[in-house]
């Protein structure tokens, strides 16, 4: 661990109240993976934890009030970790450790029954009829990113400009018959679930947000690199044991719209020099511009499919 990750760590421990009284220097204190922010698994006889310390330049795209509702919320219903404590405005949280939990990776969702798993675990959320505080808008967000990019002076992908007027025609015809938006997570990357022999969890709700709910679908199918079987045993566990073709066809142009936004995410990160580790993600990338650079290409390739304008006209249908 470096010097400034120790002290920021060190002072985010003092700061949390189940944490009192405890000596840093005698506990068990492991890291436990994190793109941006810093999750650090805590022992001490009072249980085990997960501190997690908000990353830097984190502060410019997450609103703390919305994450900390929705990690509320979703602990109650059961989606989530137990909530211990969160403090208002910065992001600082302390969840309960799962025991026996195991990271998922794409490689793991490969188990067809881990993919309805997931499946199950959107639909309670989606159904729980718990509003979040804010609106998930992939539109208003990816505007917010441009804006903070070119005030940083960010490097953008060539041909960026041309691939947002291209998702023009995608996005009017996610418009024309939108269902009612559902309490989301939004950014459901295959290292945000951990699994037990009972259930599924899924961490980390800064990204919340009420949103179409084949966002949530689309984007664990493109960060899991889920093939078509894959895609059908999510939909149809999230569909209540049916398999519905035109939602799937709204997902498919999702994926494409989660990898537009995430181009920019990527972007932003280069921007904010915020180091991306192999060793702490699925990611087989040295840097957070091939991760960019990835999701604009592999968006690109989903929108010039053949079939991509059949998923089209099934949503507009």
């Amino acid at each position: 661990m470096g010097s400034t990750d120790n002290a920021r760590l060190r002072d985010a421990f003092s700061r949390v109240p189940q944490l009192q009284g405890l000596r840093f220097e005698n506990l068990k204190i492991d890291k436990v993976g994190g793109l941006t922010n810093r999750n650090y698994k805590v022992v001490c006889d009072r249980g085990s934890f997960v501190l997690r310390v908000p990353g830097e330049g984190t502060e410019q795209y997450v609103d703390r009030s919305v994450d900390e509702q929705a990690s509320r919320i979703t602990s109650e219903i059961g989606v989530n970790a137990t909530l211990e404590y969160y403090e208002t405005g910065t992001g600082v949280m302390l969840t309960r450790y799962v025991e026996g939990a195991i990271m998922m990776t794409p490689k793991l969702f490969k188990d067809i029954d881990a993919c309805a798993r997931a499946g199950g675990l959107f639909g309670r959320l989606h159904r729980s009829g718990q509003p979040l505080l804010s609106e998930f808008n992939d539109v208003r967000k990816a505007e917010e990113y441009l804006g903070v990019l070119k005030q940083m002076g960010g490097r953008f992908p060539d041909g960026y400009d041309d691939l947002q007027k291209e998702a023009l025609v995608v996005r009017r015809a996610l418009a024309a018959k939108a269902p009612p938006l559902v309490p989301s997570h939004n950014d459901p990357v295959p290292e945000n679930f951990i699994n037990t022999s009972e259930r599924m969890y899924l961490l980390d709700w800064e990204f919340a947000g009420n949103n179409d709910p084949m966002w949530d679908l689309g984007d664990l199918s493109v960060e899991g690199y889920f093939d078509e079987d894959q895609d059908r045993a999510m939909l149809t566990a999230y569909n209540d044991g049916t398999f519905d073709g035109r939602l799937y066809s709204r997902m498919v142009l999702q994926k494409a719209m989660v990898f537009l936004l995430w181009t920019l995410w990527g972007a932003l990160q280069v921007a904010n020099k915020n180091p991306l580790k192999p060793s702490d993600i699925h990611y087989p990338f040295d840097d957070f511009w091939q991760y960019t650079m990835d999701r604009f290409t592999r968006c690109k390739e989903i929108m010039n499919r053949p079939d991509f304008g059949r998923h089209v006209d099934n949503v507009k249908r």
